[in-house]
């Protein structure tokens, strides 16, 4: 499998690192959610530290789709916007 280089990774964490605070949480369901996004977030910063870039990226992609998919079904809510 190719690399993912770093710099795309860490791009795509500062982003969302940028958003997880400003995120309202509607539900119980979206608490739990809020919490897997954090982890995978949590998971992004470990492999990016170990040098596993593709796992890095991996975890900051599953991180996007869970922040972007609760926006979609209003489990989530951006504020400050």
């Amino acid at each position: 499998m190719k690399e993912v280089p770093r710099e795309e990774i860490e791009k795509w964490l500062n982003k969302i690192e940028s958003i997880v605070d400003k995120i309202e949480v509607n539900d119980t369901k979206g608490e739990q959610m809020y919490t897997n996004m954090k982890a995978y977030i949590s998971d992004c910063k470990h492999f990016l530290k170990e040098g596993d870039f593709v796992r890095s990226f991996e975890a900051v992609v599953w991180a996007w789709a869970i922040y972007e998919i609760c926006l979609e079904l209003g489990v989530f809510t951006q504020i400050g916007e």
